[in-house]
């Protein structure tokens, strides 16, 4: 199976070629590395473990389990992958004094992945939220090496894509020695797919907090472009997706214009930067076009050199990687993109730590378990299954809404840090459950 496998992804990958040369920046990032050439690796005695994280979501969700396996296991060395150039360069920012190498992860072929493991001879392997890459686990284990999958999550839409190849699932599973997953539901579905060890830890982005580079950047921004010192109540569009933005121009901008005594602005991070400068010129075309009840708002780019016009701006995009989670504690309210269109949202836990009022789309399944317990304590305003100007609506009102009600807001907000309290511990569960696999 593992040979048929091997062709299918060889097949995707001539497919995918000119992609690679499209889209070099994005794609091509890391691509010597993947192949299995990677920077030398002095080995000392000490075991290795080597945790792989996809992108920037994986790689802030690894935080605490860095930190905490730094701790707990002082003789071990750490080791970091991702898939992704933004992953990538956000794990080499904030691993750079606790991770001794951090690398692109290979491509999935034999040769790539035996090149990988005998480069860094792995004691034990981490792969953050159910990343199942059968060639690599199948031959990590067969290097000796233990392997684990932690912080997992395991939606329906996944559980069925995978059943479509349930044997052969099965067989890649069949060598997790441990499959540590947030939630119930998401641990009853890694064992119906052939998981013979599964327990339930919990989410790590519950145990997220503040770092010290993280107070820093909030103040470099908060200075650079006033949002305390102007007063204004600041709106964030977290990682959104096409077309989002558009729907919260459209409500940000309707809001603005109702109100004479409440002046909101506005901040955009797109999820992907690929995409920072087609969001940037969709903010400036609204500007312009006859659907703008705001017309001639102000303008700025975090990535625009300094400049005093920036604390007048109404409507600021935040290109850069990693400086989200520093943006929330300015934040009055915060919308979570990727649940207006069905592509399963994103997280919230980051804006809920910082005790913020949480607004989302209906398309949540990526994070069902979180969700659930947020909207049991009152702690999200979920929107309803709408698009278009419908969905607009939505977002206007609930803008409003929460603009003019501070109680409301403070509520949503307060819900939202309970919610996150009461949920801390997957970090020293899941420590708990490693040693086993670790000592």
């Amino acid at each position: 199976m593992l040979f048929l496998y091997s062709i299918a992804l060889s097949l995707a990958f001539i497919l995918m070629l000119p992609l690679f040369v499209l889209r070099r920046a994005k794609y091509a990032a890391g691509f010597s590395q993947r192949l299995g050439n990677y920077p030398r690796f002095d080995h000392d005695g000490r075991p290795v473990i080597w945790i792989h994280c996809v992108s920037v979501g994986e790689t802030n969700a690894a935080r605490p389990l860095v930190n905490a396996l730094k701790q707990r296991f002082p003789l071990h060395r750490l080791i970091v992958s991702t898939t992704t150039k933004t992953g990538q360069e956000l794990a080499t920012k904030i691993f750079a004094e606790k991770a001794e190498a951090v690398f692109y992860f290979p491509f999935d072929w034999k040769f790539s992945v035996k090149r990988a493991l005998e480069r860094y001879k792995p004691a034990a392997v981490l792969l953050m939220e159910t990343e199942i890459w059968p060639r690599f686990i199948s031959e990590a284990k067969l290097s000796g090496a233990k392997v684990a999958i932690v912080n997992g999550r395991l939606s329906n839409r996944s559980t069925g894509r995978y059943s479509l190849a349930r044997r052969f699932i099965g067989s890649v599973l069949d060598d997790v020695d441990l499959a540590l997953m947030q939630g119930g539901n998401d641990a009853e579905r890694i064992i119906g797919l052939g998981c013979k060890r599964s327990l339930v830890t919990g989410n790590l982005k519950f145990d997220l907090d503040l770092e010290n580079d993280d107070d820093a950047i909030t103040e470099e921004l908060d200075s650079r472009f006033g949002f305390t010192s102007s007063g204004r109540p600041l709106i964030v569009a977290a990682s959104t997706h096409d077309p989002e933005e558009r729907f919260v121009l459209d409500a940000f901008c309707s809001t603005a214009a109702g109100s004479q005594t409440i002046k909101p602005r506005l901040l955009i991070a797109p999820r992907h930067p690929e995409r920072f400068d087609q969001v940037a010129k969709t903010v400036r075309e609204f500007s312009n076009g006859p659907a703008c009840e705001f017309p001639g708002f102000k303008t700025a780019r975090r990535s625009d050199g300094i400049s005093p016009d920036h604390a007048d701006s109404d409507i600021i995009i935040l290109d850069s990687i990693g400086e989200l989670r520093a943006v929330y504690p300015l934040a009055e309210i915060v919308f979570v993109g990727g649940s207006i269109i069905p592509h399963g949202g994103q997280s919230i836990l980051e804006p809920a730590a910082a005790g913020k009022a949480i607004i989302t789309g209906h398309h949540t399944h990526n994070f069902e378990d979180a969700v659930h317990a947020f909207l049991d304590s009152g702690a999200i305003i979920q929107l309803p299954d709408k698009a278009g100007e419908q969905i607009v609506d939505e977002l206007f009102i609930s803008f409003v809404d929460l603009l003019e009600n501070d109680d409301e807001r403070r509520s949503l907000g307060l819900n939202a840090a309970a919610v996150m309290n009461a949920n801390r511990g997957a970090t020293r569960r899941t420590i708990d459950a490693l040693i086993e696999i670790l000592k």
